[in-house]
C-alpha cells in the first residue's frame, strides 16, 4: 500500500533513499523479516484442528531454528552472490524436507533467493532455474513429507516458488523498460544539443563568410583608391578628389553591408533590424562598376535572362563573383583584366570568373586566406561544385555550378 499524507510520504521517501544508499542494510532487513516469518510459521500447525490451522501447538527444535537462521543469514548476500545464495538455501531446504518429520517453512528463504536471481538475470535463465527449483522442492515435499503427496503444503511450495520466479522476471522487465525509456530520453536530449550546436556553428560560419567577403572586397577597393589618391595628390588634385570620392563610396557600402550582416545577430525583438534584401545577381552591374572604378577592367556576359534565383543561390553567386574579383585585384597584378559570365543551363547556373594576370607566388590558391575556402563551403552547402585552377599561359579561373532548384525539388 502506497503511503499517503505529507508526513507519511516524507518518511517513506527518507527511508527509501536511506535504503537505496545502503543496499546491505536493506538486505539485512529483508533477512530479518524472512526469519521472523519462518519462525512464526514453524509454530503453526496447518492440521491442528478440524476447523483449520492452529498456532502454538508445535515447537521447532534447536536444529530447525539453526537451519532457519542459516537460511535467513544467507539472504544478506543475495545481491552480491545471487546464484550461490539460491543454491545454499535450496540445499538446506531439501535437507530439512528429507530429514525432518515435521519440516519448518525454510522454503521462504528459497522464495526470496529465487526472486533475486530472476530479477537479475535474463528470462531463459529464470525459466531454467525456476523450473529446476520448483521441481526439486515440490518433489522432495511430496515424497518425504509427512502428508499426502497432494496436500496443500506441497502445492504451496510449488506455487510460492513459481510466483517468486514470475515476480522477479516482471521486475527485471520493468527495470529494462524504464532504463530503455531513460536512455532514449538522454539520447534525444544529446541529439537536440548536438543539432543546436551544429546549427549555431553553421550560422557562425555563414556570417563569417559574409563578413570576409564584405571586408575583403571593400577594403581592397579602399586600399587601391587611397593609393591612387596619394599618388596623384600633388600633380592631379581633381583625380585625387575623384579617388577619395570612390573611397568614401566604398567605405559607406562596406559599412552598410557590415551593418546588415551584423544585424542578423540581433534578437527578433530588437529595433532597427535590417530590412534591405541580401545582394544578388540583380545588382551585379553595381558590383562590377565598383571594381572598374578601382582600376580593374571587367567584362560581363550573361545568358541567364535575368531570371530570378532562390535567395540562397542568388546570394552565393553574388559572393562568388565578389570574392573572385577581389582575388584578381589583389593577386593578378596591376595590368590584369577580368571576365565574368553567368550562364543558365537547365537546372543549374554557371558562374565563371577569368583573368589574364601573370602567375605570381601570391596566387589566391597559396595566399593562406579564406576566400577560396569560403567559396567552396558556400557551393558545397548548396549541393553544387566549384573549380579553381590557374589558366594556361597565366591568369586564374574560378567556375561554380549551382543548382537553381530548391530542396523540395521544385523549380524556381
Amino acid at each position: 500500500m502506497t503511503p499517503t499524507g505529507p508526513a507519511t510520504g516524507t518518511l517513506y521517501a527518507r527511508l527509501r533513499d536511506w535504503f537505496r544508499a545502503r543496499p546491505l542494510a536493506f538486505d539485512a532487513t529483508i533477512a530479518c523479516g524472512t526469519l521472523v516469518c519462518m519462525v512464526a510459521g514453524s509454530f503453526t500447525d496447518p492440521h491442528g484442528s478440524p476447523s483449520g490451522p492452529t498456532f502454538g501447538d508445535r515447537t521447532p527444535d534447536v536444529w530447525s531454528v539453526l537451519i532457519m537462521v542459516l537460511g535467513a543469514a544467507a539472504l544478506v548476500l543475495r545481491r552480491r552472490r545471487p546464484f550461490a545464495v539460491l543454491c545454499f538455501t535450496v540445499t538446506i531446504c531439501l535437507f530439512e524436507l528429507v530429514n525432518d518429520v515435521r519440516p519448518v517453512p525454510i522454503a521462504m528463504s528459497v522464495v526470496v533467493a529465487l526472486y533475486t536471481v530472476a530479477s537479475r538475470t535474463d528470462r531463459p535463465t529464470t525459466w531454467r532455474v525456476g523450473l529446476a527449483t520448483m521441481a526439486m522442492l515440490t518433489a522432495a515435499a511430496m515424497i518425504f513429507g509427512p502428508t499426502n503427496w497432494y496436500a496443500q503444503e506441497n502445492l504451496g511450495v510449488f506455487a510460492w516458488t513459481g510466483m517468486a520466479a514470475a515476480a522477479g522476471d516482471a521486475v527485471r522487465s520493468r527495470r529494462a523498460f524504464v532504463d530503455a525509456i531513460r536512455e532514449r530520453a538522454e539520447r534525444a536530449e544529446r541529439t537536440r544539443e548536438e543539432e543546436a550546436g551544429r546549427r549555431v556553428a553553421e550560422e557562425r560560419l555563414r556570417i563569417a563568410r559574409d563578413l570576409h567577403d564584405v571586408v575583403a572586397h571593400h577594403i581592397a577597393l579602399v586600399n587601391v583608391q587611397a593609393g591612387v589618391a596619394a599618388h596623384v595628390m600633388d600633380k592631379r588634385p581633381d583625380q585625387a578628389k575623384e579617388a577619395l570620392a570612390h573611397v568614401r563610396e566604398a567605405s559607406r557600402s562596406a559599412l552598410d553591408e557590415l551593418r546588415a550582416t551584423v544585424g542578423l545577430l540581433r534578437q527578433s525583438g530588437d529595433p532597427e533590424a535590417p530590412t534591405e534584401p541580401a545582394p544578388g545577381l540583380a545588382v551585379l552591374d553595381g558590383l562590377l562598376d565598383s571594381f572598374r572604378k578601382a582600376g580593374l577592367p571587367v567584362a560581363l556576359a550573361r545568358t541567364d535572362g535575368d531570371r530570378p534565383l532562390p535567395a540562397t543561390v542568388d546570394l552565393a553567386a553574388y559572393r562568388i563573383v565578389q570574392e573572385a574579383l577581389t582575388n584578381v585585384r589583389k593577386h593578378a597584378g596591376p595590368d590584369a583584366e577580368a571576365e565574368v559570365s553567368v550562364v543558365r543551363v537547365g537546372r543549374t547556373v554557371e558562374i565563371t570568373v577569368l583573368d589574364n594576370g601573370a602567375p605570381q607566388a601570391g596566387s589566391p590558391a597559396d595566399s593562406g586566406g579564406h576566400g577560396l575556402l569560403g567559396m567552396r563551403e558556400r557551393v558545397s552547402a548548396l549541393g553544387g561544385s566549384l573549380t579553381t585552377a590557374p589558366r594556361y599561359g597565366g591568369g586564374f579561373r574560378v567556375q561554380a555550378i549551382l543548382p537553381v532548384t530548391i530542396r523540395t525539388g521544385e523549380d524556381t
